[in-house]
C-alpha cells in the first residue's frame, strides 16, 4: 500500500498530514527516507522520526449503550465493568463516566490524547440527557435549573431544560461534574429516577440497543477531529 495510506490505516494521522512528513524527511522505510507514493508492505519497517511504528495500534472509536448495572470503570474485578461487557479486542477505556445506576451513551477509545479534548469544560462540547424524578416539578425548577445550581461549594453552569411529561425533562450540559444532574436535582428537593444520556456533541445513541456497542462511523469520526481541530481521517 502507498505510505500516506499506511498511515490512515493505523490511525496516526491523515494522508494530508502523512504527506507533509513525508515531505519534510521525517519518516524511513527499513531506515531509507521515504518519498512520496513508496510502497509499503507488511514486512517493511516504517518509522516517523526515528521512532517505529508498529503495526496493529490503529486507533479506536466506539459508542456503547450503557445499561443500568454496569460500572464504568477498567478495573478489571469489578463485577460488570464496562470493559468486560464490551469484550472488544482492542486496550480501550471510556471518555468520561456514567454512573452505575444511569444509561445511555458513552464513548470509548484507545486514543489517549482525545480524552481531555471531549472532557474539559472550557471546551464546552454538549452531552444531552432525558431525566425522570420522583415528583412534578413546575417552571420554577426548570428555570432554576437552567440558571445553574450551586453544588458542593459551586455553580454549575447554565444549560438548556425542556419538559417532557409532568416529571420527565431533557436537559443539555456543557460540563461534567460528578453526578452533576443527581445533585442538582436534590439541591432543589427532587430525587432522579431515572437518567438516561442520548448523545454526546454530534454524536447520539439512536440505532444502539442497551448493551450494544459499534465503531463509530466515518462522517462521526470526521466531525469529531473536526470539532476537536484534529485533521480528518484520510483527508488528501
Amino acid at each position: 500500500m502507498r505510505i500516506n495510506k499506511f498511515f490512515t490505516e493505523q490511525g496516526l494521522c491523515s494522508r494530508r498530514e502523512a504527506d507533509r512528513l513525508i515531505a519534510e524527511g521525517r519518516v524511513t522505510i527499513n531506515g531509507a527516507v521515504a518519498k512520496l507514493g513508496d510502497q509499503v508492505s507488511p514486512q517493511d519497517l516504517v518509522a516517523r522520526d526515528g521512532l517505529v511504528l508498529h503495526r496493529g495500534n490503529r486507533a479506536v472509536y466506539l459508542k456503547y449503550h450503557k445499561p443500568v448495572g454496569v460500572t464504568t470503570t477498567t478495573e478489571g474485578h469489578v463485577r460488570r465493568n464496562i470493559i468486560s461487557e464490551i469484550g472488544h479486542a482492542a486496550r480501550i477505556f471510556p471518555i468520561g463516566r456514567l454512573d452505575k445506576d444511569s444509561s445511555g451513551l458513552i464513548l470509548l477509545t484507545n486514543d489517549g490524547d482525545i480524552v481531555n479534548e471531549i472532557l474539559r469544560a472550557e471546551h464546552g462540547h454538549e452531552r444531552e440527557y432525558r431525566v425522570e424524578v420522583d415528583r412534578e416539578f413546575d417552571a420554577v425548577f426548570l428555570s432554576r435549573m437552567a440558571e445553574g445550581v450551586m453544588i458542593v461549594g459551586v455553580r454549575t453552569r447554565p444549560c438548556t431544560m425542556e419538559r417532557l411529561a409532568p416529571r420527565r425533562f431533557r436537559i443539555i450540559l456543557t460540563e461534567g461534574r460528578n453526578r452533576q444532574i443527581r445533585r442538582m436535582c436534590q439541591g432543589l428537593g427532587y430525587r432522579v429516577v431515572s437518567l438516561h444520556r442520548v448523545r454526546i456533541m454530534h454524536i447520539t445513541i439512536e440505532g444502539l440497543h442497551a448493551g450494544q456497542w459499534m465503531d463509530l462511523n466515518s462522517e462521526e469520526r470526521g466531525q469529531l477531529f473536526q470539532a476537536l481541530g484534529r485533521p480528518v481521517e484520510g483527508a488528501t
